[in-house]
C-alpha cells in the first residue's frame, strides 16, 4: 500500500489589534530603499493593506505567548501603519491582517521575503499604465496614485505604445530599455520595425543612433524655419515627433513640404508689407549667400527720433533695472522672479531703441530691400542696396572725368594707349594758336594741363613718400570709399580694393557668429562715416589714430580672398594666407567649427573620414568603425570628433599642427618664402584631392533613406 504523502499545512493567518506589534530586531532589512514611508502610508489609505505582515508570538521567560506579536518581515508596512496612527486616520487598536510563524528563525523569515520577492518586469509596469489609461483615468489620476511625475507617466505610455514586436523582442532581453526608449521618438510602428533590422547589421545600436535614423529626413524644431512659421505649422496638421526621454528642443517637424510651403507663404505675405514701403525691387529666399550685398551701394536713412512717451518710458525702465541691481548686488544668487523681470526690462529697452530708418523717397525708387530669415528665426529686412545701373546719371561735366578716370586705372593696354596719344598729340602742336593771337580766356590745351599735372602727381609722390601720416589717411580714404560707397571718383590713388563675395561656396555663412561680427563691425563703421562721400577726408582727419588704425584693419580685412575655386588655382596667394594665419595664430576650431556629416564627413571618401579619425583618435578607434557603411561611418565620426579639435587641411594653420593633427600628406610652411610657397602648392594639391573626392562621394553620401533597404 502506497504511502500518502504528508500535506502541508500553512501558517494561520489573524487580525492582531495594531497596538499589539513591535519592530523586530531580526529584520535583515537595514538600508532603506524604494518608496518611501510617506507614499507607502498614502498608498495604504487609498487601497487598505494589500499584503499580510508576517509575525511572530513574542515569548516570556517561561516560553508562554505575552500577547504581542514581533515583525520580523514588513517593517516598512508597519513604519507606514504607525505614521497613520500617529496621523490620528487609523485607530491604535485596528486590525491588522497578520501571518502568524512559529517553525524556523525571524532571520529565516525575513530574508526569505525579500529574496523570494520578484520585481515586477518594466514592461509589466508600462502595460499596467496603458490599461489604467484605457479605463479611462487621465495621466495625471494615475500619476497621483502611484506617487510618480505626469511625465514619468507619459513616459510609460509612450513605451508601452511600442511595436508589440519591438515589446515582445524587449521582454525577451532581446534590447535594452535604452534602446526601447530610442525607439519612442517615432510612432511608426512599421518605421521602428525597419530600423530594428537595420541596426542588426549595423556595429552601431546605441539610443542615439536609432534616434537618428527615425529622425532622418525631418526638420529640428530649433531649426529657423520652424522658429519662423511657429505655430502655424501644428494649426495646418503638421506632425511633430517628440523625445520623451531626453531634452529634443522641441523635436522634429516630420512633414517638410508643409514646413517649406508655410515659410513660403509667411515670407511672400511679409514682402508684401516691405514693397509697399515703395522700394524699386524687393528680392525673397529663405536665405542668401554670404556677400550678396557686395558690389550694391548701401543708402543711409535716418532713425526716428523717440517720442516724449517713448522716452518716459525708456528712463522708468533703466531706472527699475538700476533699482533691482541695487537691491541685490550683495546677494550670492539673483532670485528667479527678479532675473525674469530684468530679462523683460532689458528686452522692451531694446524694442524702444530698435527705432525704425526713414529713407530718401528718391532714394526709395531705385534702391532694393532683400527679405529672408536670420538664424533664429525672425524676419531679416535688409533696405536700401543700389545696383551701379541704378545709380543716378552723372552731369555731363562729369561723365569725361569719370570716364577718363576710368580708362586710366583700367589696365596697362590703356596706359599704353594713352601714351601713344600723347605722342601723337606732339605732333599737333603746331596747330596751336599764335601766342599773340588774343582770344580771351579759353580753357588751357590738353597737352599743357596732362604736362602740368603730371609733374604736381611726381611731386605730389615725393611728398607723401615723405609723410607716412598723410600716406595712410590718403590709403584709408581710399579704402573707405570703393568699400564703404562703392564709387570711388573722389581719390587720385590709383588704388581698386576688391571686396568678394564669396558666401555663395559656402550656404549659410551668413548665419554663422563669424559672419555676424564681420558684419555688425561693418555697420558701426558705416555709422560712423559721412553721408556725403566728399566729406569723408575732413571726417577722417578728426579721427585719432586708434580710430584710423582700426578702421583702416577692417577695410584691409575686407579685401581677403583666401577661397579655393577650381578655376582659378592660385598657390601663391594661398601661401600668403598661410602666413596670416600663422601671425595671426588663427584657431579655426576656436571660432566654433567643428566637423559634422552636413560640412565634411558626408561629403568626402570612406578613406577620408578613416583618416580624419585615426588622426584625432587613433589608429585603434579608426580601425573599430573601418568596416561601417559611408552613411553609418560618417555619422559616427561626427561623434568621435565632438570637441576634438581635429580640423581638416585647408582650415589648418602653420605651425599648429601639434594641436590640430599633424596631416599625413601637407607639407607645413615654414617663415621662408620659398618653402611656404612650396608648401601652398602641396596644400593646393591636398584641397583638391578632397574637392575630387568630395565629387566621387557625393554619388555615395546619400544612401537610401529608407533602412529596411540597406
Amino acid at each position: 500500500m502506497a504511502k500518502t504523502a504528508q500535506k502541508i499545512q500553512l501558517s494561520a493567518s489573524r487580525d492582531i489589534p495594531f497596538n499589539k506589534l513591535v519592530l523586530s530586531q531580526s529584520n535583515v532589512r537595514r538600508i532603506k530603499a524604494g518608496v518611501s514611508i510617506e507614499e507607502l502610508a498614502e498608498d495604504i489609505a487609498r487601497r487598505t493593506l494589500l499584503q499580510s505582515i508576517t509575525v511572530r508570538p513574542v515569548l516570556d521567560e517561561l516560553g508562554a505567548e505575552t500577547g504581542i506579536f514581533e515583525i520580523p518581515a514588513g517593517g516598512r508596512r508597519y513604519r507606514a501603519l504607525e505614521l497613520l496612527v500617529k496621523q490620528k486616520r487609523l485607530a491604535r487598536t485596528a486590525p491588522i491582517p497578520c501571518v502568524v510563524r512559529t517553525e524556523g528563525t525571524p532571520e529565516e523569515d525575513s530574508l526569505a521575503e525579500n529574496v523570494q520577492r520578484a520585481p515586477l518586469h518594466p514592461l509589466d509596469q508600462f502595460r499596467a499604465f496603458l490599461a489604467l489609461r484605457e479605463k479611462g483615468q487621465s495621466e495625471e489620476e494615475i500619476a497621483a496614485a502611484f506617487f510618480v511625475s505626469v511625465n514619468v507617466v507619459k513616459q510609460r505610455l509612450r513605451l508601452a505604445a511600442a511595436s508589440p514586436k519591438l515589446l515582445d523582442i524587449y521582454a525577451e532581453d532581446g534590447m535594452t530599455l535604452d534602446q526601447l526608449m530610442g525607439f519612442t521618438v517615432s510612432s511608426d510602428h512599421e518605421r521602428q520595425e525597419q530600423v530594428w533590422e537595420a541596426i542588426q547589421r549595423s556595429y552601431k545600436k546605441e539610443a542615439y543612433q536609432i534616434r537618428r535614423l527615425l529622425t532622418e529626413g525631418a526638420v529640428r524644431a530649433s531649426d529657423k524655419r520652424a522658429q519662423y512659421v511657429g505655430e502655424d505649422y501644428i494649426t495646418a496638421g503638421g506632425a511633430v515627433m517628440r523625445d520623451l526621454f531626453q531634452n529634443d528642443d522641441g523635436g522634429w517637424l516630420q512633414d517638410t513640404r508643409l514646413l517649406d510651403r508655410l515659410v513660403a507663404e509667411k515670407l511672400e505675405r511679409d514682402a508684401q508689407a516691405i514693397r509697399a514701403e515703395g522700394w524699386k525691387w524687393v528680392e525673397v529666399a529663405t536665405d542668401f549667400p554670404y556677400g550678396h550685398t557686395y558690389g550694391l551701394r548701401p543708402i543711409s536713412g535716418e532713425r526716428q527720433p523717440l517720442t516724449d512717451e517713448e522716452t518716459a518710458t525708456l528712463d522708468a525702465l533703466r531706472a527699475e533695472a538700476e533699482q533691482l541691481e541695487e537691491a541685490h548686488a550683495d546677494a550670492d544668487e539673483i532670485p528667479e522672479e527678479v532675473d525674469q523681470r530684468l530679462g523683460e526690462i532689458e528686452t522692451a529697452i531694446a524694442a524702444i531703441e530698435e527705432r525704425p530708418v526713414s529713407y530718401d523717397p528718391v532714394e526709395i525708387a531705385r534702391a532694393a530691400a532683400f527679405v529672408s530669415i536670420d538664424g533664429s528665426g525672425r524676419l531679416r529686412v535688409e533696405r536700401g542696396y543700389i545696383r551701379p545701373e541704378d545709380e543716378a546719371s552723372l552731369t555731363e561735366s562729369e561723365a569725361p572725368d569719370q570716364e577718363n578716370e576710368n580708362e586710366t586705372s583700367a589696365s596697362p593696354s590703356s596706359a599704353l594707349a594713352a601714351s601713344k596719344a600723347v605722342a601723337s598729340n606732339a605732333g599737333a602742336v603746331q596747330s596751336e594758336p599764335a601766342e599773340d593771337e588774343d582770344e580771351g580766356l579759353r580753357p588751357l590745351p590738353d597737352k599743357l594741363l596732362a604736362e602740368l599735372t603730371a609733374y604736381r602727381t611726381l611731386a605730389l609722390r615725393e611728398a607723401v613718400g615723405n609723410d607716412p601720416g598723410v600716406a595712410f589717411r590718403a590709403a584709408l580714404h581710399v579704402l573707405c570709399l570703393k568699400l564703404f560707397y562703392h564709387y570711388g571718383s573722389d581719390s587720385c590713388l590709383d588704388i581698386e580694393p576688391k571686396s568678394v563675395a564669396f558666401g555663395a561656396q559656402a550656404p549659410g555663412l551668413g548665419d554663422t557668429p563669424l559672419a555676424t561680427k564681420v558684419d555688425a563691425r561693418h555697420h558701426d563703421w558705416s555709422q560712423q562715416l559721412p553721408a556725403d562721400p566728399g566729406d569723408l577726408w575732413d571726417a577722417l582727419t578728426t579721427f585719432d589714430a586708434g580710430m584710423q588704425q582700426r578702421l583702416f584693419a577692417h577695410c584691409i580685412s575686407l579685401t581677403i580672398n583666401a577661397v579655393h575655386e577650381a578655376w582659378n588655382r592660385r598657390p601663391r596667394a594661398i601661401a600668403h594666407a598661410d602666413r596670416l594665419a600663422h601671425v595671426l595664430s588663427l584657431d579655426i576650431a576656436a571660432t566654433g567649427w567643428t566637423p559634422t556629416v552636413d560640412n565634411f564627413f558626408g561629403r568626402v571618401t570612406k578613406a577620408r573620414i578613416i583618416e580624419a579619425v585615426r588622426e584625432a583618435k587613433g589608429a585603434e578607434q579608426a580601425k573599430r568603425i573601418e568596416q561601417l557603411k559611408k552613411g553609418d561611418l560618417a555619422r559616427e565620426a561626427e561623434q568621435m570628433l565632438a570637441g576634438s579639435g581635429w580640423l581638416p587641411e585647408p582650415l589648418r594653420t602653420p605651425d599648429r599642427a601639434a594641436h590640430q593633427s599633424e596631416p599625413s600628406t601637407a607639407v607645413t610652411a615654414t617663415v621662408d618664402t620659398g618653402v611656404e610657397e612650396t608648401a601652398a602648392i602641396e596644400r593646393e594639391t591636398a584641397i583638391d584631392e578632397i574637392v575630387d573626392e568630395s565629387d566621387a562621394g557625393d554619388a555615395s553620401v546619400d544612401e537610401p533613406q529608407d533602412v529596411a533597404a540597406e
